[in-house]
C-alpha cells in the first residue's frame, strides 16, 4: 500500500467519511489522482463508496459513521429493469454494502424477483421500493434486512384468476404456493414467489384485501383477510440481517434427486385448501392437486388437518397416482385419522 493510500485512510478513519475532491485538497492532489487511489483502495476492500455518484462520500468499512437506515425509491414503470434498480441500490445503501455474502445474495435473487413481477405483471405506471434496515446501522448493530416493492397496478391475485380461471383470491394464493405458477408461462418459470417466499424469514404478498403471508421463524403459512386493503400488490421481505440461510441450501431443498438441478420438488400444506369445512371431495382435492403434475416428487403436509374423507383420500392416492404413476407422494405430518383414511385406499381398485 502506498504512502498515499495509507494518508487516505487515516484521513477517512479521522473524519468517518469524506469525498473524493476533499481528499484531493488534503494531500495536495488532483482529483484524478485521488479517485484513482480511491477506486483502488475500494477495490482492495479497504475502503467503501456512499452514496450516488454526485456527491458519493468514502468510508472505511469498520469505522462507525453516518448512514441511512432506509432508502425510498418512486419509479415511473416505463423502459424499468430490474438489474439497473438492484445496482443503484446496492450502490447507495451502505448496511447492504457491509452485509454478508450469503444475505447478499439473497437480497440480489428476492428483489430482482419481485420488482421483475411488479415490472412486468402489474400494469402498474408506477411502482414504489422502500429498503431498510432495523436496529442501530451506524453503530454496528442492524438487526433485520427488509424491502416493500409497491405497485398500483391489476392486484397479482386478481390477475391469477383471470388468467388461470380461477374461483377466488383464495385459489390464486393456493396455487403460488405450489411453485412453477405463472401467467407468463412464456416468458418466466413461475419459481420467483415460490423461493423468495422459502428463503425469507418473513414473507407477506398483499393486493385488493387479501394477504399471503409465509413466517418461516416458526413456521407457518398463513391467508388472511387484509383488514386495510391494498389497491394494487404490496410485496414484503424480511430476512435477520445476520442470517445463516444460503439461497443455494433452499434451491437444493427442492431439486431433482438426479442431480439434474431441476425444480422439481414441492410441498403443500393441506389445510390451506379448505376455508371453514373438512376435506371431504374429490373436488377439494383436485384443487390440492392442480399443477403437480408437474414436480416429480410431492410432499403433502396434512398439520392441523383433523380428518379426510374417503373420497378426497382415493383422488389423491389412487387417481392421481394411476394417473402419474413416476410422481412420487409423501405425506408429513398425519395423525391417527388422517392416515387410517391413506391407508383404507385400495391402489389396486379400478373405481
Amino acid at each position: 500500500m502506498s504512502e498515499n493510500e495509507h494518508k487516505i485512510l487515516a484521513f477517512l478513519t479521522k473524519r468517518e467519511s469524506a469525498t473524493a475532491p476533499q481528499l484531493a485538497e488534503h494531500l495536495q492532489l488532483s482529483r484524478q489522482r485521488a479517485f484513482v487511489l480511491l477506486t483502488k483502495l475500494v477495490r482492495d476492500g479497504n475502503a467503501i463508496r456512499i452514496g450516488e455518484r454526485r456527491g458519493r462520500r468514502y468510508a472505511v468499512p469498520n469505522v462507525p459513521f453516518e448512514v441511512r437506515d432506509r432508502i425510498e425509491l418512486n419509479l415511473e414503470n416505463k423502459k424499468l429493469k430490474e438489474h439497473e434498480v438492484l445496482m443503484d441500490v446496492r450502490d447507495r445503501f451502505v448496511p447492504l454494502k457491509l452485509a454478508s455474502e450469503n444475505v447478499k445474495s439473497i437480497f440480489d435473487y428476492a428483489f430482482s424477483e419481485m420488482l421483475n413481477n411488479a415490472i412486468e405483471h402489474s400494469e402498474s405506471p408506477r411502482i414504489a421500493v422502500e429498503v431498510l434496515v432495523s436496529g442501530h446501522t451506524a453503530s454496528g448493530s442492524p438487526t433485520q434486512f427488509s424491502f416493500t416493492i409497491r405497485d398500483y397496478g391489476i392486484g397479482a391475485f386478481r390477475n391469477l384468476m383471470k388468467k388461470r380461471s380461477l374461483a377466488s383470491p383464495l385459489e390464486a394464493m393456493q396455487d403460488v404456493l405450489k411453485g412453477k405458477v405463472t401467467t407468463a408461462p412464456e416468458a418466466h418459470s413461475g419459481q420467483g414467489i415460490f423461493f423468495t417466499s422459502k428463503v425469507a424469514d418473513r414473507f407477506s404478498l398483499r393486493s385488493y384485501g387479501w394477504e399471503m403471508r409465509a413466517d418461516n421463524t416458526v413456521p407457518d403459512i398463513f391467508f388472511l383477510a387484509d383488514e386495510v386493503p391494498v389497491e394494487g400488490t404490496e410485496v414484503r421481505f424480511d430476512i435477520d440481517y445476520h442470517s445463516a440461510r444460503h439461497l443455494i441450501d433452499t434451491f437444493r431443498a427442492f431439486e431433482s434427486e438426479d442431480g439434474s438441478q431441476d425444480f422439481d420438488r414441492t410441498e403443500v400444506h393441506v389445510r390451506l385448501f379448505t376455508h371453514g369445512t373438512i376435506h371431504v371431495s374429490r373436488s377439494q382435492a383436485r384443487r390440492v392437486l392442480v399443477g403437480l403434475d408437474k414436480f416429480k416428487r410431492v410432499t403433502l403436509d396434512f398439520e392441523r388437518v383433523p380428518t379426510i374423507g374417503q373420497a378426497f383420500a382415493d383422488e389423491i392416492f389412487r387417481v392421481f397416482r394411476l394417473k402419474f404413476p413416476t410422481i412420487r407422494i409423501q405425506t408429513i405430518n398425519t395423525n391417527e385419522a388422517v392416515q387410517f383414511m391413506i391407508d383404507r385406499v385400495d391402489v389396486n381398485s379400478p373405481e
